[in-house]
């Protein structure tokens, strides 16, 4: 995506030295646009755990550099080469539990660094592969953007003007490592001459909508209103909403979501406004080993003060927090929620669209489910 006239991912190798990763801390967004550079991986697991890197896909690639950072500076020495690795491998995937393309990528990158040759040549294809790992994640997007296009020009020729859409947290180029994948079919749609409109939940307590997702729509020019997390229910009621678009941090093979707390609310009222609820996902977000999302799906709590806190300009246009919660009172700040499957209308995949039920599902992956069943 563009920033200031600029193409941009959100994570990439620097240009003058290979040891050195970029990433765009979004901790920092809306306020400051900064890039920032990475050489070791206890500093990479630092930035997915703080959520300077965030989003299942761009964490998951965070992941493959994490391991190729790792690899630069490991023991030469096999055995110990393995029990480093091992370790720093257990290290990263306990980083942030509930998206399991960090597990994913990470398993990835360790079996392209087994049984290889010198170390040279295992800091090679670790960086080749978790560049790989980056490129594929980019082209998920995109693809998702031309699959969930024809949603949105349905809608478009139908009602004959601007198509309203409601989206949770943030599911644009920002979470992935570019294109998005619920913001991914807006963009398509706003490039070629489509009238709409986007309905951008705040998305308490981090606030991803209002400050990231909100931030992405302007700089691509697309018309928006963020909205408070409890105003959907009330803007479908009135005829607001045409559909809902969400991402997915895990999906199973028998398409329950876990995405943003949150979700599974709007899914809801969706549901009793029939407006269509889409939830676009990709291959490495599906977890083909679990088939109950509600019971099997590992929800991450984080620090309460993120909930107690919140960040903004101050009137001198400086970026302060301020306490929000009496100090006495306790809080839980679960991160995440499920949507059941029979709350989604379809999947958008980088493979086309599919029910949220395993056997639309197994159509267009039947590698997967085919492994699944060894």
């Amino acid at each position: 995506m563009l920033v200031n006239g600029i193409h941009y991912r959100t994570i990439w190798v620097d240009e003058n030295s290979e040891e050195l990763i970029c990433i765009i801390d979004q901790t920092r967004l809306p306020f400051e646009f900064v890039i920032k550079k990475i050489d070791c991986y206890q500093d990479m697991i630092k930035a997915i755990v703080d959520m300077e890197v965030r989003g299942a896909g761009l964490i998951g690639a965070a992941s493959a550099f994490a391991v190729y950072l790792a690899v630069l500076r490991a023991p030469k020495d096999d055995a110990q080469f393995d029990a480093y690795i091992k370790e720093v491998a257990s290290k990263i995937k306990s980083s942030r539990p509930t998206a399991i393309n960090l597990e994913w990528a990470t398993d990835r990158m360790l079996q392209a660094i087994q049984n290889t040759g010198s170390s040279v040549q295992r800091i090679k294809i670790a960086l080749d592969q978790a560049i790989k790992i980056a490129d594929e994640d980019s082209e998920f997007g995109r693809m998702i953007g031309i699959h969930g296009l024809p949603l949105i020009e349905k809608i478009s020729k139908k009602n004959g003007d601007v198509v309203n859409i409601l989206t949770h947290c943030n599911a644009g180029w920002l979470a992935l490592v570019d294109y998005g994948t619920a913001l991914s079919p807006i963009y398509a749609a706003h490039e070629k001459g489509i009238k709409v409109h986007v309905w951008v939940d705040e998305t308490r307590p981090r606030n991803q909508g209002a400050s990231l997702t909100a931030w992405e729509l302007n700089a691509a020019g697309i018309p928006h209103t963020v909205i408070a997390d409890n105003a959907g229910g009330l803007l479908m009621q009135n005829g607001k909403v045409d559909l809902v678009i969400v991402g997915s941090d895990r999906t199973t093979h028998t398409g329950d979501v876990c995405n943003k707390i949150g979700t599974y609310l709007k899914a809801l009222a969706a549901n009793d406004n029939n407006i269509p609820f889409y939830a676009a996902v990709y291959s490495s977000s599906f977890d083909w080993t679990i088939k109950d999302g509600l019971k099997d799906i590992p929800i991450e709590q984080r620090n309460g003060d993120e909930l107690r806190y919140i960040k903004g300009l101050d009137n001198t246009s400086k970026i302060k927090e301020v306490c929000i919660i009496p100090s006495s009172s306790p809080v839980s700040n679960y991160a995440f929620d499920v949507t059941p499957a029979r709350l989604i209308t379809a999947l958008i995949t980088e493979r086309g669209i599919c029910n949220a039920n395993p056997e639309s599902i197994a159509v267009l992956f039947p590698e997967k489910v085919k492994n699944n069943r060894k």
